[in-house]
């Protein structure tokens, strides 16, 4: 969430064709040592799924008007610094589409390891540089006693620096409409995680889950009850290879047709929150927009020639 704190889950990618020397056997796929291997939906069918559920869809979408306004944030807080003497220069940041910031809601969706974006190459502060002098954090950070908060409805508590060269780019950018900003992402993140609670009561979702945990037993996993479970126990790409429980929990979402109810039933239950809260919506829409046309002005001032 930008500005926020927010839990970086990543989403799968989905392999579109078999690979090495994979081939199908009766509906089953088999690698080439002959270990049965669990089907991979198409990426195509992946993505479309993980677009349903609008409230995630607006979180974690990484979009040009998002790019831009990072970009334009990051050249005036440059500029802030240098009008008070010091040299700042952050990497740019470069967003993807938003596909690997999605949480995984429902487990693991792949027998894939997660794609890990590659980490921002920020260079350290020399030892004794004006970087590390209380005189520069206070120039870019602010006062700690001048920070300022913005709360969701659901208790949901985040902070933001109050003055200094953070606040100036972000106040250049969304105006009086920074900390509504704030505020709304908050509200949404909050609405996200009450949505996927509230689907466990959903009659479709329940049955989705029935039919998996009827699968599962069939595969030898009674005891496995919730699909989410697995997701921590089996996160890296060790705990996955050649792991039954693995091929079991993906194959059974596969052929009962869990993700496509789940990802359907929790758009339905994330939309029914948007219907009852229209002022989020038309606040994130002019908000974004705002965003889009003051980083557009940013760029156009600050570009060569």
């Amino acid at each position: 969430m930008s500005g926020t704190t927010r839990p970086r889950r990543a989403a799968l990618a989905v392999a579109v064709a078999l690979v090495g020397g994979a081939a199908v056997v009766g509906g089953t796929m088999l690698s080439s040592s002959g270990e049965p291997r669990p089907p991979q939906r198409p990426v195509a069918a992946t993505s479309r799924l993980h677009a349903l559920p609008p409230i995630t869809d607006r979180l974690f979408t990484w979009t040009d008007t998002h790019e831009r306004s990072a970009e334009a944030q990051r050249q005036v807080a440059i500029a802030c610094m240098a009008e008070r003497g010091f040299h700042y220069a952050p990497v740019a940041h470069k967003g993807t589409a938003g596909e690997d910031e999605r949480p995984q809601l429902f487990g693991l969706e792949s027998s894939l390891p997660p794609r890990a974006a590659p980490p921002v190459a920020e260079k350290p502060p020399k030892p004794g540089s004006p970087e590390t002098t209380a005189a520069y954090g206070k120039a870019l950070f602010g006062d700690k006693d001048k920070r300022v908060t913005a709360k969701g409805v659901q208790g949901m508590k985040v902070s933001r620096p109050g003055n200094g060269c953070l606040a100036e780019a972000e106040t250049r950018i969304l105006g009086d409409g920074r900390m509504r900003w704030l505020q709304v992402r908050i509200m949404l993140f909050e609405a996200q995680e009450q949505a996927r609670a509230d689907l466990e009561k959903d009659p479709a979702f329940k049955s989705a889950t029935t039919r998996w945990q009827q699968c599962m037993k069939r595969h030898g996993f009674a005891g496995q009850r919730d699909p989410q479970q697995l997701l921590m126990s089996l996160r890296d790409d060790q705990a996955r290879r050649g792991n039954p429980l693995l091929n079991a929990d993906l194959s059974c979402k596969h052929d009962t047709g869990y993700l496509d109810t789940a990802y359907t039933r929790l758009a339905a239950v994330q939309q029914r929150w948007l219907d009852r809260n229209p002022a989020v919506t038309k606040d994130w829409t002019a908000l974004l927009a705002r965003q889009d046309k003051t980083s557009r002005e940013v760029l156009g001032a600050t570009s060569p020639g």
